[in-house]
């Protein structure tokens, strides 16, 4: 909900970066009550039957599963594209480009797409993609297709460094493709206790009974991602069989979805000290690396590397930045531990 890059807000530079290859009309958001209305301000041009507002966070395999067992009911063909909103693109003509390519491939089976990031170095903090055999020639302008061999869960240092090395990993950015029908069925086959659950919670969508059966039905649906629910037991079947593809995201990506990425897409180097936000100046002795945001505030840093700070009204957040992707663990104390949902 944060103009973290510019004038846009995240959410309202992937509405953006969209329309070339769809309209408002046919976007969908899943979020959760206490961003609805500021997602819905933000956003004017979307269809309110559009905004699914979760009564209970399940991670991204019931979301998605929802919005492609609604379609299926009425156009069981329509490609469905899932599109996290903390990401940036630097070259959004290519970003368009790879995106149609990919419609184009999921809609002509059923096949899965996923968008591969070129890694850029050794990251942890992120899935992997293990890809194969290569279905097109590498020419410049292309979109090559390859297809996938495995996911991989996020590793430690020492595999992620033999995963670069390899040279045919990619970063699992997130994206997908695939039909609404693709997806359902994956789901039923997959997921058998979740399909049930979904299924009526899209029967009931746009009758007045929606909101009741969704407020009693998704809290009972496993908390699980759409790679682990998905994407890994398909890619099990072996490259030849899943009907699993990967494209370059060679547009550009970056994900701003922890403090460590903003810093790397704030800073010339990796030396650098960041202070984003209207600060009152910084000072900075043998210290590098740092990411510091503290509105209004004068920034002083003395022997310090790697960390970062986040200063809010109500809040301080201290870390690193090598463990800024485990914050959500933080989320999870402070939100089960301390009953504070007002500071998430």
């Amino acid at each position: 909900m944060l103009a973290l890059d510019g004038e846009e807000t995240m959410i309202q530079q992937t509405l953006t970066r969209l329309l070339p290859v769809t309209s408002a009309e046919n976007v969908w958001v899943v979020t959760n009550h206490w961003l609805l209305d500021t997602i819905t301000a933000q956003m004017p041009t979307l269809k309110p039957a559009h905004m699914l507002s979760e009564p209970a966070a399940r991670n991204t395999a019931p979301a998605c599963a929802l919005t492609a067992f609604i379609l299926e009911k009425t156009e069981p063909d329509t490609v469905i594209g899932v599109f996290p909103s903390d990401h940036v693109v630097a070259n959004g003509k290519r970003f368009a480009e790879v995106i149609e390519a990919g419609v184009r491939l999921a809609a002509a089976g059923e096949h899965i797409v996923v968008l591969g990031v070129p890694p850029t170095r050794i990251e942890t903090g992120y899935g992997y993609v293990e890809q194969g055999q290569a279905l097109t020639p590498e020419r410049e302008g292309a979109v090559p297709v390859r297809r996938v061999r495995r996911f991989r869960e996020k590793p430690d240092r020492t595999t992620a460094e033999r995963f670069i090395n390899a040279g045919n990993f990619a970063w699992n950015g997130g994206i997908f493709l695939w039909s609404a029908r693709t997806l359902a069925n994956a789901i039923r086959e997959h997921q058998p206790e979740m399909a049930p659950l979904i299924e009526k919670i899209a029967a009931a969508h746009g009758t007045p009974e929606f909101e009741k059966v969704f407020a009693a039905l998704y809290p009972q649906i496993e908390s699980i991602s759409v790679d682990y629910a998905v994407l890994e037991p398909r890619s099990l079947k072996g490259e030849a069989r899943s009907g699993i593809y990967c494209l370059p995201a060679d547009f550009g990506w970056n994900d701003l979805g922890s403090w460590a990425s903003l810093h790397e897409h704030l800073g010339k180097s990796d030396d650098d000290n960041v202070t984003d936000g209207p600060t009152d100046g910084i000072v900075a002795i043998q210290s590098k690396g740092n990411y510091v945001y503290a509105p209004g505030k004068m920034v002083a840093l003395l022997g310090v590397d790697g960390l970062v700070v986040v200063e809010t009204n109500d809040a301080l957040l201290i870390t690193t930045r090598e463990r800024s992707q485990d914050v959500s663990k933080l989320v999870r104390q402070v939100h089960e531990g301390l009953g504070r949902e007002d500071l998430i």
